[in-house]
């Protein structure tokens, strides 16, 4: 079983409540020094604990190595990998895509044949890149090192993900996880899929899946890739971060919606873990009170200022957990 924590990084030191820790990533402030592969995040953060981390754990014993910039940890069914690669002078599409494959590499090399989410952090990522936006740029070097590496984008399959801005300077900062347990990917009916998108959205569409769920021996996980305020392929609600968060999660809704109806579990917006993204600090307050109306005051959230993918959207929430039967 694979298991989630939100929690201060000091809190990495000693053992986690289950299993033994497979890897974190850490937002803000100084960089962490553990030696449990650990991304460090250069983005504000919002609302959460003090110095948050987000920890993933799971049943040992664990193997670990290195495999380029990629420092990663395994379990028998789990596999976490961590990078952080400066940008040399080639194009950010030319990093991209030989950061993916040397993931894909590594977890391989491991015995993990396919990804099941993979998380990006890009500095200026809305930001002009040699005639291209930097996430265009990104969007190319992914989806030529997936290609290559066996993915099929047109038929989805393709692992979960999100992309983000980072602060000014940051490194080009990803984590993933693998896993040996079945995968399925789930679409959104409410929206296009990534991967279909039109051109206008640039010369190769964004190649990720909107969830994947993961039949694991406990019960299947969930995992939802970053979500915004977007129906069908078109942005909605330019300028308003409440009515903007408000599509997000009936967006949100519909991918819980489509897992149910893949298994016999379903899943409620209480028991997840969320991360949110939010363009203009000041929307935070009225943001995170739309959300704790529609998931709880319970529930893990962690919030940070970040860049979206696009200029126009002001939020976007991801999500985790599993589901009940």
């Amino acid at each position: 079983m694979l298991h989630l924590f939100h929690l201060p990084a000091g809190a990495l030191g000693a053992p986690p409540p289950a299993g033994a820790w497979l890897g974190a990533a850490c937002f803000g402030g100084a960089a962490p020094d553990f030696a449990l592969p650990c991304a460090h995040v250069q983005a504000p953060v919002l609302a959460g604990p003090p110095a948050p981390c987000e920890a993933f754990a799971a049943a040992g014993p664990l193997r670990e190595g290195r495999h380029g910039p990629w420092h990663w940890r395994c379990s028998e069914h789990w596999w976490f990998g961590a990078a952080r690669i400066g940008e040399p002078a080639a194009p950010l599409q030319q990093t991209v895509q030989r950061a993916y494959t040397q993931l894909m590499e590594a977890a391989a090399a491991a015995g993990f044949e396919r990804l099941v989410r993979v998380w990006n952090h890009i500095a200026d990522i809305n930001g002009d890149g040699n005639g291209l936006e930097r996430y265009r740029q990104f969007n190319i070097g992914r989806q030529d090192a997936l290609l290559a590496g066996g993915y099929s984008v047109a038929g989805g399959g393709v692992p979960a993900a999100s992309a983000l801005g980072a602060a000014a300077g940051a490194p080009f900062t990803l984590y993933a996880l693998a896993t040996r347990h079945p995968v399925q990917a789930v679409e959104n009916p409410r929206q296009t899929s990534a991967y279909r998108y039109p051109a206008e959205y640039g010369p190769r569409s964004p190649t990720f899946s909107r969830a994947t769920l993961v039949r694991a021996g406990a019960g299947p996980l969930l995992f939802i890739s970053g979500t915004a305020s977007i129906v069908g392929h078109c942005s909605l609600h330019a300028g308003d971060a409440l009515a903007q968060t408000r599509e997000t999660l009936c967006n949100l809704q519909a991918v819980l919606d489509a897992a149910a109806g893949l298994t016999a579990a379903r899943w409620e917006f209480s028991q997840l873990h969320y991360k949110v993204y939010v363009r203009n600090p000041a929307d935070w307050p009225a943001i995170e009170a739309e959300l704790r109306r529609t998931i709880g005051g319970r529930a893990a959230v962690l919030a940070l200022q970040a860049d979206v993918c696009r200029g126009e959207l002001l939020v976007e929430i991801e999500a985790a957990g599993g589901g009940e039967a």
